[in-house]
């Protein structure tokens, strides 16, 4: 579908690609956390179940893979696919790798240090086209896949 001038804005921008995507983070969100913690059982018995003692940590450790790995093969992870929603750049081109570590990263500082992790959820529902943290200085933003 083409963006007509219709739909756009003065500012140039579509709301159409940013319609419920807020809300599609948030349960794309818990369907990878989920997908995380899965993944974390699997691997739990290769490390003779000592896992167990610092599963935090293995969940920040393979987490940080699924969210690299997953954001570098498509913009999104397999919980925002599910929902619609992807990840692009400044330029609207999907993220490279090395875009996709940097955000991952990101994300990774943000949730382990936990007024970032609140500063960004309260910047994705206050900005316009409802970017975190980690978006701002990226310069990257989710959007509606399926537009």
């Amino acid at each position: 579908m083409t963006m007509t001038a219709d739909y756009i804005q003065a500012d140039g921008i579509d709301p159409r690609l940013y319609d419920g995507v807020i809300i599609k983070r948030g349960i794309a969100w818990v369907f990878d956390v989920v997908m995380i913690a899965m993944l974390c059982a699997l691997v739990l018995p290769f490390t003779a179940f000592t896992g167990i003692f610092f599963f935090p940590a293995l969940m920040l450790f393979v987490g940080f893979i699924y969210r690299w790995f997953t954001l570098a093969g498509g913009s999104s992870t397999w919980g925002m696919r599910l929902m619609g929603i992807r990840f692009r750049d400044l330029y609207g081109a999907p993220l490279s790798s090395g875009l996709a570590f940097a955000h991952t990263l990101g994300y990774t500082v943000s949730i382990t240090v936990a007024p970032l992790q609140l500063i960004s959820i309260i910047m994705m529902l206050l900005t316009r086209r409802g970017q975190g943290l980690t978006d701002l200085v990226l310069g990257t933003e989710a959007i509606n896949s399926t537009r």
